[in-house]
């Protein structure tokens, strides 16, 4: 043994517990291996002569007993000076073994640990990975493998995972223009013989191919807005995020700058950094702007977000905007919201009034075809009513009503007693031209109740009765017409509970609507109560669609 293997050694004190040990023997390093149960194993001492004589080398197993390798061949587990050859390995092979050289230069003592697995036992039995960033890779054969072939002139074979890859007989395995579906285990297997007998050793490596990079133009993500609104007196963090490509980490860096000099010149901010790869490759870097107390001159500073890739870089500047008090937001709030309820108020109360004022504008298609020659049919109560009722109802159905509707805003209108034919079948005339009016008006007096409920036994009375039966009819069950309730003065004490039925309903669904004599717009079609009543009536006059027949 020479002087320069002395010094390239580690001299151990104590021996590995349960080894031989020899206090006048320098102890070196121990070698560990993992082996596959049923195969060869051909292990050479690196330092020792090729040609040292077997006496000169003494192997043992370690363990509760020394037990002696011995140099006869026929024997599963034998040596040849620096060799160690296991035959048809079994995993209670697994342990401490030891050699011992005696040399004129001193006493060495050689250490070797195996662990023999068998083939379900999932253990990894891999001599490395192989993670060559090349696109062509090379995966070479484990060294006891190419050195067990070496020693007995044994052959070469290749599989990937559990597929045996034909034509490969060398030691090392080429991969050109590897992609991720070559990513895979790739073991080499050694076939050779001794004593005339066929033996196996194999390695495995894993073969890794990463992920293609993909370098693209920086792009910076954050911050999105020119301006950051923040507290003065407040601490405030600003972010600046940079995407750079896929897989590409090399190159891809982000900073903070303000007015022009980095963040670790200037006095109260800090910045700290992060990168970011996502699962899809993706690669992001974060640069944390704190600001610890923003202060008035910062609202005058130029916040510069850098962001560095492999083709170049980007930057974006942002200014501080001082946010609003709470008090003044509060304030704010409360304005909006007061102009906002003021609006939807303003709205509602004027919503007749801009109904009407657009109306002419936006009139449907379907409206212009409505050729029914009455605009409404007008029925009201003609009997058992009081002498001031009776003379304001005649005031409001024979001047009024027409006067408003008719002459102010050129609707037609059936009134009952008004347009009756004298003569003509009543029944007939009242079918008829109910079926050609487009509304049916219903003028409600306070003593409206009474009269109807009458009236409802008898439909071909002369008083209205059949009117009433006839309208309400088209308007509840046909649905050919829409109801206009009008009420005269106030209602009767109990209300509308005295009324029909089929009245008390149409009212549910709408109020009538109340005129007043006393009104001073009584009788103004700019008044209040008749906006209402316009905006009930249909859109287009029926003197403006009504085409008289030819006779």
């Amino acid at each position: 043994m020479d002087v320069s293997r002395l010094l390239l050694s580690f001299i151990l004190v104590i021996a590995t517990p349960g080894a031989y040990s020899d206090s006048s023997c320098v102890h070196l390093n121990t070698e560990s291996y993992k082996l596959l149960e049923g195969e060869a194993f051909y292990y050479v001492l690196d330092e020792v002569e090729p040609n040292l004589p077997d006496e000169n080398m003494t192997w043992f197993k370690n363990g509760p007993e020394i037990q002696n390798i011995t140099t006869d061949e026929t024997q599963m587990i034998h040596y040849h000076g620096g060799a160690l050859l296991f035959l048809n390995i079994s995993v209670n092979d697994s342990g401490h073994y030891t050699a011992r050289e005696i040399t004129p230069g001193g006493c060495y003592l050689y250490h070797l640990k195996i662990a023999v697995y068998n083939g379900s036992s999932g253990e990894n039995l891999n001599y490395g990975d192989n993670k060559i960033s090349d696109l062509n890779k090379r995966v070479t054969c484990p060294d006891p493998v190419v050195k067990t072939c070496t020693a007995f002139n044994g052959t070469f074979t290749w599989f990937k995972g559990n597929n045996f890859l034909s034509g490969h007989h060398k030691n090392e395995l080429r991969v050109d223009n590897a992609t991720k579906k070559d990513e895979d285990t790739y073991t080499c297997v050694c076939t050779w013989k001794h004593n005339h007998k066929e033996y196996k050793s194999s390695g495995s490596r894993k073969l890794f191919v990463p992920d293609p990079i993909v370098n693209s133009n920086v792009e910076i993500l954050s911050p999105s807005e020119p301006e950051q609104l923040v507290e003065i007196g407040a601490s405030t963090v600003l972010n600046c995020t940079v995407f750079c490509g896929i897989n590409a980490k090399r190159g891809c860096d982000a900073n903070w700058h303000i007015n022009g000099k980095p963040v670790n010149q200037m006095e109260g901010y800090n910045e700290t950094k992060l990168l970011t790869e996502q699962p899809s490759g993706r690669t992001f870097f974060t640069a944390i702007l704190t600001i610890e107390k923003v202060s008035k001159e910062d609202f005058t500073h130029e916040f510069k977000c850098r962001g560095l890739g492999y083709y170049g870089g980007a930057y974006k500047n942002v200014t501080l905007i001082k946010t609003e008090t709470v008090t003044t937001l509060i304030i704010k709030i409360m304005c909006v919201s007061l102009i906002g309820v003021f609006t939807t108020a303003l709205v509602k109360y004027f919503a007749t009034d801009l109904v009407l004022l657009f109306r002419p504008y936006f009139t449907s298609t379907r409206h212009k075809k409505d050729t029914r020659m009455y605009d409404a049919y007008v029925v009201y109560q003609t009997e058992s009513l009081d002498e001031e009722t009776e003379e304001t109802l005649s005031t409001f159905v024979t001047k009024i009503l027409p006067s408003v509707l008719e002459d102010q805003c050129g609707y037609r209108l059936f009134i009952q007693g008004r347009d009756d034919i004298p003569g003509e079948d009543h029944v007939e005339m009242v079918e008829s031209c109910i079926k050609q009016s487009k509304r049916l008006m219903i003028i409600l007096t306070p003593g409206s109740g009474s009269k109807m409920r009458s009236h409802a036994s008898n439909q071909t009375s002369a008083i209205g009765g059949l009117d009433w039966q006839v309208g309400l009819h088209h308007a509840l069950v046909q649905s050919e017409m829409s109801v206009i309730l009008i009420q005269l003065g106030e209602t009767w004490p109990q209300d509308y509970a005295h009324l029909p039925l089929s009245l008390q309903h149409l009212i549910r669904k709408s109020a009538p609507l109340r005129w007043s004599e006393s009104s001073k717009k009584a009788s103004e079609g700019n008044s209040r109560f008749w906006k209402r009543v316009r905006y009930l009536m249909p859109a287009t006059p029926a003197k403006k669609n009504y085409i008289p027949a030819v006779i």
